[in-house]
């Protein structure tokens, strides 16, 4: 549920420039291509081999678990498309869309073009109720005033929905596909039968393959434990970011409404491989360009930046 912005007094000047120029300085918004470059060979050669192993199991329900492999792998898929989006990997919008979509829409199945809007306007109004699409009612709800008036399964959902939190996860993957699809209909939607057809191929050679190489009770039960790890996963790298966190009136300055709805999550460096990198989340919404590995090395600056200003850093321990 949301609460009100905590604001810490504000210094004479922007900010966010000042902080700004402190980590241009410090080199931290430079590209990373050989970071990128090795982890983008770490994820394909992991997909490559999980579909390698896939056909050499066979019809066998020892394939279950290449399942809950392959979600694991589509969730690291769907974290490297999500630094192409933010131009972390690419400086220009060009090899961005065609490496963005090979990542999202090939490999992963859903539209590089509809997320990379919605993330957009997530990143411009974090936690904002009318503008920021991840937290506008839907079958969840993130404030109080939502559940009003709610009846039926939304309202059985919203009464319960802490503990429904984790089984709704695994139903993450499908919505993105189902999301995806609805956003393929729209008339303003942007290179929208290439987005389809590459979402298409996708989908044939994903279904062919388990119908070729699985019974159809194994296919049904592969896809079922695939998306349901993909999702969890997916959702955990996300729902501690801005869960339970202020929502802004539209007053705040860049710096405020950046640092205040967002939430750090401490870990060493497997949570830094696990989360993506978004487990500085601060870091990454301040600075949305900055190469994952730089997130790190920006920390300190930020978080002793924001005690000087006066601004809440959230990091719970």
């Amino acid at each position: 549920m949301s609460a009100s912005v905590r604001q810490g007094p504000k210094t004479t000047g922007s900010d966010f420039s000042t902080l700004n120029r402190q980590i241009a300085e410090a080199g931290l918004l430079e590209r990373r291509p050989a970071y990128y470059a090795v982890r983008a060979s770490v994820v394909f050669a992991l997909f490559a081999g999980t579909c390698f192993l896939f056909s050499l199991l066979g019809s066998s329900w020892w394939n279950i678990g290449v399942a809950a492999l392959l979600g694991l792998i589509f969730a690291q898929a769907a974290l490297l498309a999500h630094d192409v989006a933010h131009r972390q990997v690419f400086r220009t919008k060009r090899p961005s869309e065609i490496a963005g979509r090979i990542v999202a829409n090939v490999a992963v199945g859903m539209s590089y073009g509809w997320w990379t809007e919605k993330h957009t306007r997530h990143h411009n109004n974090p936690n904002h109720d009318d503008l920021d699409p991840d937290v506008q009612p839907e079958l969840l709800i993130w404030t109080t005033e939502s559940a009003w008036g709610r009846r039926g399964m939304k309202g059985f959902v919203n009464r319960h929905q802490a503990g429904l939190f984790f089984p709704l996860l695994m139903l993450l993957g499908i919505d993105l596909r189902i999301s995806s699809v609805k956003a393929l209909r729209r008339p303003g939607m942007k290179r929208r039968g290439l987005e389809a057809g590459l979402m298409a191929l996708h989908l044939i050679a994903y279904t062919a393959a388990l119908l070729l190489v699985l019974s159809p009770l194994q296919a049904l039960v592969f896809f079922l434990v695939h998306h349901a790890v993909f999702g969890v996963y997916l959702g955990m790298t996300f729902a501690p970011n801005h869960k339970g966190m202020p929502h802004p009136d539209g007053t705040e300055d860049y710096l405020r409404k950046q640092v205040l709805t967002a939430r750090n999550v401490k870990g060493g460096r497997l949570t830094d491989v696990a989360l993506g990198g978004l487990n500085y989340q601060i870091e990454h919404h301040l600075f949305p360009a900055m190469p994952t590995p730089n997130l790190p090395k920006a920390q300190p600056l930020v978080r002793a930046y924001c005690e000087r200003a006066g601004v809440s850093y959230e990091e719970p321990a």
